[in-house]
């Protein structure tokens, strides 16, 4: 609590702090019109021009383009199958790094394809099992699951990493035994010196991952993400106030000057005005109680000071589920051959939206990989896409006139496993072997 101020927690998260008889109110922008939005703003998923990858554009494919905008374009040529297009130039037309890789390194190369920022807060994402000891990774596992199979299939090639999109581990663990068999397969892993990485919900999220390629089976359109994902920048704010003379503005930006060290970083801007001076200073979250505590301590500041708690920035094309208005409409038939041919699937599972025929017209498609219920939930499309949904999640979208392809669960992930093989086999050595399991499969089949 700030000295001098009492500290009241709304419901609605809006947070007054209040001197005696000066309310001053923290207000919540949209997003913070000071962030440099460079680094996350492109027009098209696919452009023309393409960059080499930098932190700076958070995507598979590395895009970058001159027109900001919330949506970006599937060409019609966009399917399952690993295309040069999706590659940057800088790197397709590179030979490809010489030597070893060590296991840090090739979970840098991991980082910049799918940051683990964009996973889920409630995800166990990144590595998970790490070797004792250091050993060149020449053999790379790819699988959507990692089952007692798939585990035989990395030992027999001697891999030295598995990537497993699902993390085989994700509640806390109080031992190691065998009478289970997840924690059979995590000492299955250091007994052999492979080390055990899962991306999952960073995959979903980063543009032009898993959601991009599951929507790109239904043709070309326009293509927006359900739940937008946030820069994972360190929470700032915004002191505004007003002085009346140069007088006041000196003896103040001079206290500011003073609690200003390593950890409190300033961006301050002054602007003249008839009756004195008005004043905005950007800190981080760490510079707020100092800053606060000397502002208020001045009778010339206290009056107006008000303090905005600055949104994080939305890294565009980023986040959970997609939702694509098709270019050209098509039937549910039509729509569910498609799926079929994409997910190279014989069957799927089809719901009818009320008063809806297989000759319906579909014209915008919401789709999330796995269990996407709760991302679809409330969407307004003609045509819902997912691995998994519950009985009663389906009839509340059919009552609602949506119709429902399910996959089952890990069919709608698993056709990505070879488009980022693609995408990592590029960037490593030509001394390591990317492969993808031939074991692995989703535990439900039609019969």
């Amino acid at each position: 609590m700030f000295f001098g101020c009492r500290t009241v927690l709304c419901a609605e998260r809006v947070l007054l702090l209040c001197c005696p008889y000066n309310p001053v109110p923290i207000k919540r922008p949209l997003a913070d019109s000071t962030f440099s939005f460079y680094q996350f703003f492109s027009s098209s998923l696919f452009p023309h021009r393409t960059l080499p990858f930098s932190p700076q554009h958070p995507s598979l494919h590395s895009s970058a383009s001159s027109h900001p905008c919330p949506h970006h374009r599937l060409p019609p040529s966009f399917s399952g199958t690993p295309h040069h297009s999706f590659i940057p130039r800088s790197l397709s037309s590179s030979v490809r790094p010489a030597g070893v890789m060590d296991l840090k390194e090739v979970l840098d190369v991991l980082e910049q394809l799918a940051p683990l920022s964009l996973a889920e807060s409630w995800d166990n994402v990144g590595l998970l099992v790490e070797p004792s000891k250091p050993r060149p990774i020449k053999t790379i596992l790819l699988t959507n699951d990692l089952t007692m199979p798939v585990m035989d299939e990395a030992e027999a090639m001697a891999c030295d990493l598995i990537i497993s999109y699902h993390p085989p581990l994700f509640q806390p663990i109080k031992r190691l035994v065998q009478k289970n068999w997840k924690q059979r397969l995590a000492v299955r892993a250091v007994e052999n010196g492979m080390a055990v990485y899962a991306p999952h919900t960073s995959w979903d999220s980063i543009k032009g991952g898993v959601n991009d390629w599951l929507i790109g089976g239904m043709g070309s359109g326009s293509v927006s993400v359900l739940s937008q994902a946030l820069s994972s920048a360190p929470q700032r704010h915004k002191l505004e106030f007003c002085v009346r003379n140069q007088e006041q503005l000196n003896v103040i930006m001079a206290d500011l000057k003073e609690t200003q060290t390593s950890n409190l970083q300033h961006h301050t801007t002054v602007r003249s005005e008839p009756d004195g001076y008005h004043v905005s200073v950007t800190c981080a979250g760490s510079a707020l109680t100092p800053c606060v505590q000397m502002l208020v301590g001045h009778a010339a500041v206290s009056p107006s000071l008000s303090i905005t708690q600055l949104q994080p920035a939305p890294l565009l094309g980023c986040g959970q589920g997609r939702l694509c208005v098709l270019d050209e409409p098509v039937t549910v038939a039509m729509a569910v051959q498609r799926m079929k041919s994409h997910l190279g699937l014989p069957h799927l599972r089809l719901a009818l939206g009320h008063q809806r025929t297989t000759e319906s017209s579909v014209s915008t498609v919401a789709v999330c990989a796995g269990s996407g219920a709760s991302v679809l939930q409330g969407v307004k499309a003609d045509l819902y896409i997912t691995g998994e949904m519950s009985h009663h999640e389906v009839l509340d979208a059919v009552a609602k006139g949506t119709n429902v392809i399910l996959s089952d669960h890990s069919n709608s992930e698993r056709g990505f496993l070879a488009m980022f093989k693609e995408r990592l086999t590029i960037r490593l050595p030509e001394s390591v072997t990317v492969a993808i399991s031939k074991s692995d499969r989703d535990p439900l089949e039609v019969v």
